[in-house]
């Protein structure tokens, strides 16, 4: 009976729970099924809403479309209407051209020449140093070198105008105040004198014209001395003549005079080797300075001691060699003179010293200049080597420095030459007083003895 009571209570609790398990399902479900019909309403009204803007928009680009091509066609309209207004105005301008030719007659002619004199005068006044005085002439002229119209009566006399005053002030001398722009880019207002249409000068020298800038400016280097030297002279003068370098080129033989090199940059075209050559020269020139004051000296102790021989000086080498000769009086004539030679042969270190050093360097000096020759040759080939030769300024310097240590070979040998023979001939004057003293001494006591 109790076992019979459980199983009726268990299957009651199963039952209970089934039903409840039931009625939740049941409810998941009217849940679900409403939330789909509210899911398929969302839906339909949002496919509803892109319709409506698709068709929207449809209709926009039909809009578009028709304006595209109505836009189109005006276009296509005015390109036609602009393509025959261009036609006429072409056919116009023939007709009038051709009435402008007809018109014109022999003007037309007139016109060219104009165009043709004012091109030519633009060309020469506007370069000329004239133009420094008289700036802006070359306006008018320009205008009427470039215009297409026939030039009025106005325009034909400036012309004529600043042709004349060309003519008229390329023969006159003439002096202005004016504004020189230095080289550094300062500026100093000069007084400035103008020899015609050839030079401007100051007291700065040459001046040039830079038609370019409307400047006037000088020279970058001025022409040599005795070129410029005439400017100062011509400038202060008053009255009467005075000469002055002229430029007939007008400024280009003036440019090519300041590119010559000068002495100095000469001087340094020949580098190490040329610096040395120069190192020769002047250590030659100081030995035979030096030599030349010592034998100089020397030859009036000399001289001095032969009008006082019986009293020898030991400050000179005649008094030396009297000395010798006043210690070994006694002594036979053979004896004597080899004392005498000897007494003459210590004296010639003192007396030849240096001078055989002068031919050395006067031999070296060539030498040195064939060396500098070499090597700049050498740098010539490499040059040609490295750029070619289609530029010849690269290889200048080479070819400079060896022509001009050749030069300065040359330079330096000639004098040391020449100075050699000087102080070589004084020390053999010299050498002769010794031994025509000492002969006539040895002749003596050989007369002496044979008495």
């Amino acid at each position: 009976m109790n076992k019979f009571i459980k199983t009726a209570a268990v299957a009651a609790t199963l039952m209970l729970t089934a039903g409840i398990s039931t009625n939740v399902a049941a409810n998941q479900l009217d849940d679900l099924l409403k939330q789909v019909k509210a899911d398929r309403v969302s839906v339909a009204k949002l496919d509803k809403k892109r319709e409506q803007e698709f068709l929207s928009a449809r209709a926009d680009k039909q809009a578009l479309l028709k304006k595209a091509q109505a836009d189109r066609a005006a276009e296509q309209a005015r390109n036609a209407r602009l393509t025959k207004a261009f036609a006429d105005n072409e056919r116009m301008l023939t007709q009038r051209e051709a009435e402008l030719e007809a018109a014109k007659g022999d003007l037309g002619e007139m016109f060219g020449v104009v165009r043709r004199a004012s091109g030519n005068a633009y060309g020469t006044i506007a370069t000329s140093i004239v133009s420094a005085q008289y700036p802006g002439r070359e306006a008018t002229l320009d205008k009427l070198a470039n215009a297409k119209e026939i030039p009025v009566l106005a325009e034909l006399e400036e012309l004529w105008f600043a042709m004349q005053t060309e003519m008229t002030e390329s023969g006159k001398i003439t002096s202005f105040e004016a504004e020189v722009t230095q080289l550094d880019g300062s500026k100093s207002s000069q007084q400035i004198t103008r020899i015609g249409s050839f030079n401007l000068v100051s007291e700065q020298g040459y001046l040039n014209y830079n038609d370019d800038q409307g400047q006037i400016q000088p020279l970058g280097k001025q022409p040599d001395g005795s070129i410029v030297g005439t400017v100062s002279p011509f400038i202060s003068m008053t009255s009467g003549y005075a000469p002055l370098f002229l430029d007939p080129s007008k400024g280009t033989i003036l440019n090519l005079e300041t590119q010559k090199a000068t002495l100095e940059e000469r001087f340094h075209q020949g580098g190490t080797v040329g610096y040395v050559i120069a190192g020769v020269l002047a250590f030659g020139l100081l030995i035979a300075i030096e030599r030349l004051v010592f034998l100089f000296l020397m030859g009036g102790k000399i001289a001095a001691q032969l009008k006082n021989r019986a009293n020898p000086s030991a400050n000179n080498p005649l008094g030396r060699l009297l000395q010798v000769y006043q210690d070994n009086k006694n002594v036979d004539a053979e004896t004597l003179e080899l004392k005498l030679d000897e007494a003459i042969l210590r004296e010639t270190p003192k007396i030849e010293r240096g001078i055989n050093i002068i031919k050395i360097l006067a031999a070296i000096a060539p030498l040195l200049g064939l060396l500098g020759t070499v090597v700049g040759m050498i740098g010539t080939f490499q040059s040609i080597t490295l750029y070619g030769t289609g530029d010849p300024k690269i290889m200048a310097g080479d070819i400079s420095m060896a022509l001009v240590t050749t030069a300065q070979g040359l330079i330096a040998a000639l004098p040391l030459i020449l100075i050699h023979s000087v102080v070589a001939g004084r020390g053999k004057s010299i050498f002769h007083i010794l031994d025509e003293q000492s002969a006539g001494i040895v002749a003596e006591i050989a007369e002496k003895e044979k008495q």
